[in-house]
């Protein structure tokens, strides 16, 4: 209920914040992340807008890129459905944190495509201590 009411801003139904928790905590733990490493880049990425299209084409609460698709998806998938997005942008994140061998920093400018670049991840690091790990 906690989270609930951190996310009361972002989504004002009940009913759908405890289910988008529920799918974050899902799938956050089907690839060992934490819910609150995802819920931070999901803030970053999209404001919890699941309509968000950025200005390269990235989709969704997680800013899926539609080439993956064809890499880890099927290419009628719907990105702007919340488990399909969140299914693909949690495995995309672990697959990043396996490349760097663990370096979070470096999996989170992979994953932003800022590899190199600490900005982006400093964002989401800020969001998880400021907004999802508890207060």
């Amino acid at each position: 209920m906690d989270m609930s009411h951190r996310l009361r801003s972002r989504i004002a139904d009940p009913q759908q914040r405890i289910k988008l928790l529920r799918q974050v905590h899902f799938e956050a733990n089907r690839v060992d992340l934490p819910p609150e490493l995802v819920l931070a880049v999901i803030e970053v990425e999209s404001a919890f807008n699941r309509f968000a299209i950025s200005v390269v084409g990235a989709r969704g609460l997680m800013q899926i890129m539609p080439f993956w698709l064809d890499e880890i998806g099927h290419p009628d998938d719907n990105l702007f459905d919340v488990s399909t997005n969140l299914r693909m942008g949690t495995t995309i994140l672990r697959h990043y944190l396996d490349i760097e061998n663990g370096d979070l920093t470096r999996a989170l400018a992979r994953y932003n495509g800022s590899l190199g670049q600490t900005w982006y991840p400093e964002r989401v690091f800020d969001a998880m201590e400021r907004r999802w790990y508890s207060q």
